[in-house]
């Protein structure tokens, strides 16, 4: 990890450079990506990343973390997600152990108790009170699109000012703001104003050469005939109407399975066996039985 993120920043002085620099912590990217990311940095803007599910979006702003040398800092969406679960909490357990204790000393001041009790080192700092209070930082707000419309204009806000109000100790503003990446799956559309207080980009599958180095990459085991295979295979899942295409995760996981399986080159038979490491619904896998298993898998790769 570099030690200073300025430094860091002085180095990636292209997109290009950035791109060379995420490659050395095994992130690879084509042109359009490494562009955004860069641009993102410079400017000083959210980066919004839609794409299907598993090309790497999460992974794009772990890679980030690690060129710039700063904490990774990951708030979760889901349904139901509210305010309080982002900002922060007070540990009421040690708040209550403070006042026995002050109780137990005999201390009567009942307002100098109070103040005691909503004191910084009783806060507990949820995601984004990290991402404010830790500078520098890179924070992730992952699948926001699970989230839902209240949480993505309060969202919105916070990403306006980078400062946090606790009623009780008053505005918390971040020294630095946190290099922040946004991403979807496109579950649902996020809001126009969302987006437009972001640098966008739609992260595409991989070509077919980018996605055999990915796999070399990260899995020197797999030849590179074995990569190859795998890599042509992956492509011709994702050119049918499945219900979860594979992503690059699972590209690696597939192929990590078959080299568990002592293959060095792409055998059919081993690929079909270890189906359930690329596809995760029945309803796929009874598709590409319908199609015929060895058309899909072993179809020409697009242009």
């Amino acid at each position: 990890m570099a030690a200073d993120p300025h430094m860091a920043l002085e180095t990636a002085d292209t997109p290009k450079s950035l791109a060379a620099q995420l490659e050395t912590h095994s992130y690879l990217v084509d042109e359009g990506t490494a562009t955004a990311a860069y641009l993102a940095l410079r400017m000083r803007r959210p980066l919004f990343l839609e794409g299907d599910a598993g090309v790497g979006k999460t992974s794009l702003a772990t890679a980030l973390a690690a060129v710039l040398g700063a904490p990774l800092i990951r708030l979760q969406c889901y349904e139901g997600l509210d305010a309080a679960q982002a900002l922060y909490d007070w540990d009421f357990p040690r708040q209550l152990l403070h006042l026995r204790a002050a109780e137990a000393a005999g201390v009567r001041d009942v307002g100098a108790l109070e103040a005691e009790l909503y004191d910084e080192r009783f806060l507990l700092a949820r995601p984004l009170l990290q991402a404010v209070q830790t500078s520098p930082s890179v924070l992730l707000v992952d699948e926001v699109d699970r989230a839902d419309d209240e949480f993505e204009a309060f969202l919105l806000e916070v990403l306006s000012e980078y400062a946090i109000t606790v009623p009780e100790l008053g505005t918390i503003r971040a020294a630095e703001p946190p290099v922040v990446v946004v991403t979807s799956n496109r579950t649902r559309d996020v809001h126009d104003a969302l987006k437009r207080r972001c640098l966008y980009h739609w992260l595409e599958h991989p070509t077919l050469e980018r996605e055999v180095a990915i796999i070399r990459r990260r899995l020197p085991a797999a030849t590179e005939s074995l990569a190859a295979g795998v890599a042509r295979a992956a492509q011709g899942l994702r050119g049918q109407d499945l219900l979860k295409p594979p992503g690059v995760a699972e590209t690696l996981d597939w192929t990590e399975a078959l080299v568990t399986l002592g293959a060095r080159e792409f055998d059919l038979d081993l690929a079909v066996s270890s189906l359930g490491a690329v596809l995760k619904y029945r309803e796929d896998v009874a598709r590409v039985q319908q199609i015929g298993v060895a058309d899909v898998l072993t179809a020409p790769a697009g242009p």
